[in-house]
């Protein structure tokens, strides 16, 4: 019992979304079409990077781009190379991945150079950036990809319309890092890579190999958009069972479970004629600030879903998803990798995370919300 009670106080965002999921099931009976509208695909590319991306940890393969961050001789810098290593990277990888790459990195790296207090923040601004680097292209958000095949309109098209609030982003990123480190002008860090680098076995070449195309692989599934991505899920589970089995104890299933009940909360309410009776009188024309709201409860990825089909304005549900994420840590499936990333660091801080995020990315939310109002009366069609 008294392990239990560890766990649930260690595990809060899985306990809400299990309680979610469990109050949508009375709202809506489980069918088998309930399972049908889940999103596979979002966890098996999930279940993937995290699967592989704990191969990289194990075999040290993020040593070059540590030795390359370690040039770096202060703070500011420091943190710019990895906020926009996140930025742009999730443009191209999703802003989940990109989180998944860069998160560990950066608490490698400042607990080399003993500024472990820089963690959070820095680690909030890289989720702003997953989340504002992302939204410039149709595959950098699992809601981004989905407006975008719902949609019809071009590749450029898309980037166009988005390109504002990506730039203004990047703009009040280097602003907000720049008053962070305000005080630190001059001031040089040492990062002691001996300290949090292995060195590379050569008998262990054949799983750094395997992890590497594996990546690759995945990226490809990601960037291509192919409707056969269960296949390399197969792919993966194959390797891996023949490189290093044990592999998979170190997977963060529940991770992958707190999505899977966020995802049956989204289904069961999309499901039930009352509910899509409401929205469907109250959405259209307020679609802006229905996607905000709605999104601090399911997220933003189930907010597209449930409210696209009762969408007039497309500009204001594309541009209040992408701006969701920076209210509240259930915004953006993206902040809840973030903080897993993080407690896993650190067991039983996670108030110290939420209190970091919440006033940091609020200060960046009330700057952005209003001008991205403005921006939706330039509609897409």
């Amino acid at each position: 019992m008294a392990g239990l009670k560890k766990f649930l106080k260690k595990e809060p965002m899985l306990i809400v979304a299990v309680a979610a999921a469990i109050i949508s099931l009375f709202i809506t009976p489980p069918t088998t079409e309930l399972f049908t509208k889940i999103d596979w695909h979002t966890l098996g590319t999930l279940f993937m990077m995290l699967t592989v991306l704990e191969g990289f940890k194990q075999e040290s393969l993020f040593n070059p781009i540590i030795r390359l961050s370690s040039r770096f001789g202060g703070m500011r810098s420091l943190s710019l190379f990895l906020v926009f290593g996140v930025f742009f990277s999730s443009m191209f990888v999703t802003n989940d991945v990109s989180l998944i790459i860069f998160v560990p990195l950066t608490i490698l790296l400042f607990r080399g150079a003993g500024r472990e207090e820089c963690i959070l923040p820095v680690i909030t601004f890289e989720n702003i950036a997953a989340i504002r680097g992302s939204l410039l292209m149709p595959f950098g958000s699992p809601q981004n990809l989905f407006l975008y095949q719902q949609s019809g309109t071009s590749a450029l098209n898309f980037m166009l319309h988005m390109s504002p609030l990506c730039v203004g982003s990047a703009i009040l990123l280097i602003v907000f890092i720049c008053v962070m480190y305000r005080k630190e002008h001059g001031r040089r860090i040492e990062i002691n890579t001996e300290k949090i680098t292995e060195p590379w076995e050569a008998s262990r070449r054949k799983r750094r190999v395997s992890y590497l195309a594996l990546f690759v692989m995945i990226l490809a599934t990601i960037v291509s958009r192919t409707q056969f991505w269960y296949i390399a899920v197969v792919i993966v589970i194959a390797v891996v069972l023949i490189v290093n089995r044990k592999l998979f104890l170190s997977v963060d299933y529940v991770l992958l479970l707190t999505f899977f009940c966020f995802f049956v909360f989204s289904s069961s309410i999309t499901g039930n004629e009352a509910i899509s009776s409401f929205l469907h009188e109250k959405v259209a024309g307020n679609e802006y600030w229905w996607s905000i709201a709605l999104s601090q409860f399911i997220s933003n990825v189930p907010a597209s879903i449930v409210l696209y089909p009762f969408t007039e304005n497309f500009t204001g549900l594309i541009y209040g998803l992408d701006t969701a994420g920076l209210c509240s840590i259930i915004g953006s499936l993206a902040s809840v990798i973030n903080y897993r990333i993080y407690i896993r660091e650190y067991p039983g801080h996670g108030k110290a995370f939420l209190r970091t995020f919440m006033w940091i990315s609020w200060a960046f939310f009330l700057i952005v919300v209003v001008p991205g109002w403005l921006l939706t009366a330039w509609k897409f069609f």
